[in-house]
């Protein structure tokens, strides 16, 4: 008996003195965390959870996290180390996540905020703060820690199909909203991703696009929005974008990490790659890249070779290691926070219509159409758009959300009669047109701007009935931009 309580005894003792000497974050300093961690750990912590998987891909939309389905991406845990899993999830105008889940018949649908362009349009930074702070609500409700958004690129070219995740061509306009929002969004204890740094101006060829040009250029147009980001608002995180600068990838650029991002401007938080950027995993981790998103095998077996090999120097990867662990801290799941899965949709509803109306520009005013006179009631619509309606660009820039409210269905709710006929015409017409258009092969069809169907022929309609009957006629033309094309 007494034989049997001394290997008690021991047994507990060798396991308090186990405890007591590994390290965890949020007890310990982080220096003394990152010391009892080997190299694998380390590189757990440097390569985002799909870090086990063989890719081939330079490029992807994300959707790759367990803890919250169709969330973009998940950073792996060390658990004896008390380092959680942390979730990140697009986007620019609204949270992208799967709304239907197995097991449940709850719904997880979230608003499709106005994009950013429609932000600028607003020049009002304290409005731009409430969507923002609405942004940041549904994220912590939705138990994501880092919001990948928003993104501050230049509108170089009308023709970007990413335009409608940026704000704008003028550098300070760009900045000042785009730092509202951050504020807004980072008020709720959530994250933000401050991308695509930098020069992200086309998505042709936008994997392989070297930006050529001077250091003046660069610094007064390009780089300027996300200088005053940083110095206003400090963005939790950085996404570095796919493009060469100047014949380097900027995920492999020293002088744009840690020289001017965090040595000029006072960056203090963590900088990640987008989603499969950049070719080199041990120049992305000597320039400052901290986290390579989603993760490749490869990338892992590159940087554990390198570092065995000492072409990798422990320092570096220890100091990258601690920016990530210092965001950590941060979030709300190290935190200890349970999502509720419960925003306030119909309360982000209303602040939604409100920025969308005071982002709305009149171009010409002729004969003082608008607004429409008090008299008017019956209403004529044309435009395909007007009825099959566009509610925002696609890709990691979309947002599943619950319901929109159409050109048709607005009239209506504003208490305007619309022409019946007119309206079983186009009804009739989009769908036969619809299912005469190509359908795509690529694997991310679901993700790219659909190819819009031609206008209605209008010579079967009766336009003098049509005018007969109605007070006032409306046609509205639409584009759609995604991801890897041209606006349409």
């Amino acid at each position: 008996m007494l034989k049997a309580k001394i290997l008690t005894l021991c047994a507990s003792t060798l396991f308090i003195s186990a405890s007591a000497q590994t390290p965890k974050l949020g007890v310990d300093p982080i220096e003394k965390v990152i010391n009892a961690m080997t190299l694998d750990e380390k590189l757990n912590v440097l390569i985002g959870s799909a870090g086990n998987v063989k890719s081939d891909a330079t490029a992807t939309i994300g959707s790759s996290a367990e803890l919250v389905p169709g969330a973009a991406g998940q950073l792996n845990a060390i658990p004896r180390l008390g380092i959680p899993a942390t979730v990140v999830a697009d986007g620019p105008a609204g949270l992208r996540i799967k709304p239907i889940r197995e097991g449940t018949s709850k719904t997880f649908y979230c608003t499709h905020f106005p994009i950013e362009t429609v932000m600028s349009s607003t020049w009002n930074v304290d409005l731009v703060g409430q969507i923002g702070a609405a942004m940041g609500d549904e994220v912590k409700h939705y138990g994501v820690d880092v919001l990948l958004a928003p993104a501050t690129n230049i509108h170089r070219n009308p023709l970007n199909g990413r335009n409608f995740e940026y704000y704008s061509e003028d550098p300070l306009l760009s900045g000042k909203i785009c730092a509202a929002m951050v504020n807004g969004v980072q008020s709720n204890g959530v994250g933000t991703s401050l991308k695509h740094f930098a020069l992200n101006n086309q998505e042709t060829n936008r994997t392989s696009n070297n930006v050529i040009g001077t250091p003046r250029t660069f610094r007064e147009i390009y780089l300027k929005p996300f200088e005053i980001v940083v110095k206003e608002a400090q963005p939790w995180t950085v996404m570095t974008s796919y493009n060469k600068v100047n014949g380097t990838m900027t995920s492999e650029r020293s002088d744009l990490i840690t020289e001017i991002l965090r040595h000029e401007w006072g960056f203090k938080g963590m900088v990640m790659t987008d989603w499969f950027g950049g070719q080199h995993a041990t120049l992305q981790m000597e320039a400052g890249n901290d986290l390579l998103m989603p993760g490749k095998l490869s990338q892992r077996e590159e940087l554990k070779k390198a570092v065995l090999n000492g072409h990798l120097s422990m320092e570096i990867i220890d100091r990258n290691v601690k920016h990530i662990l210092e965001y950590i801290l941060k979030t709300p799941r190290f935190k200890g926070y349970v999502a509720d899965n419960n925003p306030d949709l119909k309360a982000h509803a209303v602040v939604t219509r409100n920025a969308a109306l005071e982002g709305m520009v009149l171009l010409k005013n002729i004969k003082n159409t608008l607004p429409i006179k008090s008299n008017v009631k019956n209403v004529a619509v044309f435009g395909r758009t007007s009825y099959d309606f566009i509610a925002g660009g696609t890709g990691s820039g979309d947002v599943n959300h619950a319901y929109v409210v159409s050109l048709i269905d607005g009239l209506k709710n504003a208490g305007f009669n619309i022409d019946n006929s007119l309206k079983s015409s186009y009804e009739a017409y989009i769908p036969e047109a619809t299912a005469k258009m190509p359908k795509s092969t690529s694997q991310f069809a679901a993700f790219l701007p659909k190819h819009l169907i031609p206008e209605m022929d209008l010579s079967n309609v009766n336009m003098q009935k049509v005018a007969k009957n109605n007070d006032v006629a409306i046609h509205s033309m639409a584009s759609w931009s995604g991801r890897w094309q041209l606006g349409k």
